[in-house]
């Protein structure tokens, strides 16, 4: 039984590593940059706990401030949510992305 259940919390372990992230910047210019983060389509894209760490990411980046150029749905991507091997559970990420530019 011990065997069985540190293959299960391994298991957890992996799995859950592969869906932590957050807000990150794919690109960045001299004087902007675009931001994407994930979000549920139930909750919205402005009410994600990732898009304060999109704007931090933006504030970094300008402190003086910045004007967004335009925001939208962006790629998002698909992924096994069950660590047991041939399980049909894949969830849709949705991601939401900002274009910004520094003042």
């Amino acid at each position: 039984m011990k065997s069985w259940s540190r293959v299960v919390a391994v298991s957890l372990l992996l799995g859950a590593s592969g869906c932590g992230e957050g807000a990150i910047m794919v690109k960045e210019v001299d004087d902007g940059g675009v931001v994407v983060y994930p979000y549920r389509a139930e909750q919205g894209n402005l009410l994600s706990s990732f898009r304060k760490e999109a704007v931090r990411l933006m504030e970094q980046k300008c402190p003086g401030g910045w004007a967004t150029v335009r925001e939208g749905e962006t790629k998002g991507r698909l992924r096994q949510a069950s660590p047991i091997a041939g399980s049909n559970d894949i969830v849709e990420e949705r991601r939401w992305g900002i274009q910004f530019q520094c003042k």
